[in-house]
């Protein structure tokens, strides 16, 4: 089986799985949410200088869910996340999302 061409940058491949209807632009939006989300939680864990091992011992989730965040294999539920952002010193809030990101 070949592929036809799908891109040779992450745009192109993007714009080609909406246009095949793989991929919705809400999918898109989700997607780049989750990415941000994630990015912070690493960032975060590391301007405090944890290891996933010393942030499972101060939020209680285990450091195989915390690996598996932070790699973005699993869809964690809202409450673990907040288990593993308050001992970083983060909270969740719930802004607008600006005219430029709707746009994604």
């Amino acid at each position: 089986m070949t592929n036809k061409h799908l891109g040779s940058t992450w745009q192109e491949l993007k714009d080609e799985l909406v246009k095949r209807g793989a991929l919705t632009q809400e999918d898109m939006r989700v997607s780049a949410l989750r990415v941000a989300l994630i990015g912070e939680l690493i960032e975060a864990r590391k301007e405090k200088g944890l290891s996933q091992q010393e942030l499972e011992q101060i939020s209680g989730v285990k450091r195989p869910v915390i690996s598996r965040m932070e790699s973005g294999s699993v869809m964690c539920q809202i409450d673990t996340v907040l288990k593993v952002l308050a001992p970083l010193g983060k909270k969740l809030a719930i802004v607008p999302i600006d005219q430029e990101e709707r746009t994604v």
